[in-house]
């Protein structure tokens, strides 16, 4: 096991300082639509602390109380709502502002970066009922609406790469209303493995920019062929193995002796993947959930991180040495969450599992939105 950082580096998820984010010169002010826990805010924290700059949370706005508690935990001086955006935003695209969202814009303020990430799981491939012709994917284009009330100079929509095919082409609709407000616009389905995520993870970004900021199709073609050393699994948690006392998000979940046997048995004869005779009977013909009940490995990157990371008959999510799943902790780090980022806020574990397992990995937004947070500092300084 590979579990240290290069020597005199600070690796960057272990930090438990967080840093002052809202401190710098000049500020960056921010709006978070769908935000979750923060993932989305935390990378633009990120990229703005590295140039220097400050961040303001001008307004943050989710659905469930839990998450917006989470977000305000990690960034106290944010406007953190609770709300249904499709409520707060409630004007449809390319028609006048009703008169909440002038409200609402003329609370807000001036804005530089709009972020957000609306619910995927009509997009989602392990959705097999609704899939791709959803109500819910609809609330993509509310990201649009917000740019016509807000006017970012910045916008960066999150999804699963499975929206490129919603049967009401939800992704060309909203490029095509950001061109006609005036903004350059591309999109990518960018490989999070590139991207200082130890995970399999892959995602669907547009970016819309106006003015004298970079293209954004040069941005994304960079991000999205980036080649480069993976970051291994080793890299992310190879340090929380040796934790003995296992309490709170470091507790791992409950094991059925049945399970239980199948992790002893990978470990006894160091396999990674489980045979059919020892899987449950309803897996035992013919199948294509070969990492279901797998192992790790500590070489490479973990698969995607769901909200069933606590079982391993949710994926492969076997610790790589010992007989258990990951716990919290380890599947926030793999998520590219920091240990300074508190999840304190949550108390139950299913609660505690959806959130880290939905989150969007900080890396993302940090990577993409850096070259946009240098041109702004390089605006406001000429």
């Amino acid at each position: 096991m590979q579990s240290g950082s290069q020597s005199g580096e600070q690796h960057p998820l272990r930090c438990s300082e967080r840093p002052d984010f809202e401190l710098g010169d000049p500020a960056v002010r921010l709006v978070d639509l769908f935000s979750g826990c923060g993932g989305l805010t935390l990378g633009v924290a990120q990229a703005a602390r590295s140039l220097d700059m400050a961040l303001d949370v001008a307004l943050s706005v989710d659905i469930e109380m839990p998450m917006v508690e989470i977000f305000q935990r990690n960034f106290p001086k944010a406007r953190a709502k609770t709300s249904d955006i499709a409520e707060l935003i409630d004007g449809e695209v390319s028609t006048p502002l009703t008169k909440s969202e002038k409200s609402l814009k003329k609370g807000v303020g001036p804005i530089d970066i709009l972020v957000g990430g609306p619910p995927c799981q009509g997009h989602s491939d392990l959705n097999n009922h609704t899939r791709r012709n959803d109500p819910k994917n609809e609330l993509y284009l509310r990201m649009v609406r917000a740019a016509e009330v807000f006017k970012p100079k910045v916008l960066m929509i999150e999804n699963v790469p499975a929206v490129l095919h919603d049967k009401t082409n939800v992704v060309q609709r909203a490029v095509n209303a950001l061109k006609i407000l005036g903004y350059k616009v591309a999109d990518a389905v960018i490989k999070l493995d590139q991207l200082d995520v130890a995970q399999r993870r892959r995602r669907h970004i547009l970016v819309a920019a106006k003015g004298k900021m970079p293209s954004p199709s040069l941005i994304l073609g960079e991000i999205a062929t980036r080649q480069g050393a993976r970051k291994s699994l080793s890299w992310a948690i190879g340090d929380l193995a040796s934790i003995k006392d296992q309490v709170g998000w470091d507790k791992p979940s409950r094991v059925s002796p049945e399970n239980l046997e199948r992790m002893e048995w990978l470990i006894q004869k160091n396999e990674y993947d489980l045979p059919n005779f020892m899987r449950p009977k309803c897996h035992q013909q013919e199948h294509s959930y070969k990492s279901m009940y797998g192992r790790l490995k500590w070489s490479e990157p973990a698969q995607t991180i769901t909200s069933g990371f606590g079982s391993i008959g949710q994926g492969r999510y076997m610790h790589p040495d010992l007989p258990r799943a990951l716990t919290p902790h380890e599947a926030a780090r793999i998520q590219g969450f920091p240990d300074y980022f508190s999840f304190d806020e949550i108390s139950r574990r299913t609660v505690l599992s959806t959130t880290i397992g939905n989150a969007v990995p900080p890396p993302l937004a940090r990577a993409v939105l850096t070259p946009f947070l240098r041109q702004l500092k390089a605006s406001r300084s000429s």
